[in-house]
């Protein structure tokens, strides 16, 4: 018989059950990490799905108007309005930002996603020539400028001479609005992280989403995108995009990003900007059959080395190494 023990003491409290296992931090890392790293590199071809029904403007309209109207009332009810400074900067980064995200669906009529997702990968370049440029900003490192250069030269790589590589290059048309999508999208990033902006990550996306994504609607009725549209001619395939973009790219996509930006290093979280061009260009080949010539995988050589080299550079201080990440409204 085994004698008395502190368990059986009269009062005693029944032990504890055994607590539940829980995923790790590591393996929650990871996981959101995957996320941002294919659920992102996948908008690309679920916007080239949607513009095949959609008009491009209203796509992407439907997509971030919808993201703010859902999550601005859910965490506006815990949070301090916010005020007319961060209205300001809300406004002027989300008409940047998600304007370029309308543009990148109007080139996506004409250029296939895995490239586009590619000439999008430029942002990184563009963001660093931006910060360069206005007041107060960071002189780049001789190896930044190198991978500035080298990203140049992979822009021109894709668009031409007309038979680069025994393949047809990309419509410049296209080219041309994706490069100056990107350029608005840096801009975009750099306003918004410079300026007055909700403590609430989240809330700063559901205030962009709403300006940006007004806007996009009244640019959509102003150019015409709405005459002769009809829901009843929406493919069901076209509207499985909708709501992908939405649930995927916005809503969980956004989650994982903001979970690994606290959680690990902004030369980590920036190696989503090559690896979604990577992953875009596997499903384009994939399931869209998009053709993957020696210009496209000698162009995105080039212009994937030069990200890697920006967003792996030595930085002075953490907040610097952070300026090279763009502000994700956009996948």
């Amino acid at each position: 018989m085994r004698g008395p023990t502190q368990a059986d003491a009269p009062g005693s409290s029944p032990p504890a059950p055994a607590p539940q296992a829980q995923p790790q931090p590591g393996v929650l890392l990871v996981l959101n990490f995957l996320a941002v790293y294919f659920l992102w590199g996948g908008t690309f071809f679920a916007m080239r799905l949607g513009v095949e029904s959609f008009p491009p403007l209203l796509l992407a309209g439907i997509r971030h108007l919808a993201t703010g109207l859902l999550l601005y009332p859910l965490l506006r009810w815990k949070a301090p309005a916010p005020d007319a400074p961060q209205w300001k900067t809300a406004a002027v980064s989300g008409v940047l930002l998600l304007g370029a995200n309308g543009a990148v669906c109007w080139a996506e009529r004409t250029v296939p996603s895995g490239i586009a997702a590619l000439l999008v990968a430029t942002i990184t370049l563009w963001m660093v020539i931006l910060d360069w440029l206005r007041p107060g900003g960071h002189k780049p490192s001789n190896r930044v400028l190198l991978g500035i250069a080298l990203g140049f030269l992979g822009m021109i790589v894709l668009v031409g001479p007309a038979r680069l590589g025994s393949s047809g290059r990309v419509d410049p048309a296209g080219a041309a609005l994706l490069v100056m999508a990107s350029l608005a999208w840096a801009g975009g990033s750099l306003y918004s992280k410079h300026g007055s902006m909700p403590a609430s990550p989240l809330l700063g996306v559901a205030m962009q989403g709403l300006c940006g994504g007004g806007a996009l609607w009244i640019l959509a009725l102003l150019t015409g995108e709405l005459r002769g549209f009809h829901l009843s001619a929406v493919s069901t395939r076209s509207w499985f995009a909708v709501v992908y973009l939405f649930v995927f790219g916005s809503c969980i996509g956004f989650s994982s990003y903001l979970y690994i930006l606290k959680k690990s290093t902004a030369a980590k979280v920036g190696t989503y900007a090559f690896v979604n061009p990577v992953v875009a260009l596997a499903i384009g080949r994939v399931f869209g059959g998009e053709s993957l010539t020696l210009r496209t995988l000698g162009a995105a050589s080039v212009i994937l080395t030069a990200v890697v080299l920006v967003i792996t550079a030595p930085h002075r201080d953490p907040a610097e190494a952070a300026e090279v990440l763009p502000a994700p409204g956009e996948a």
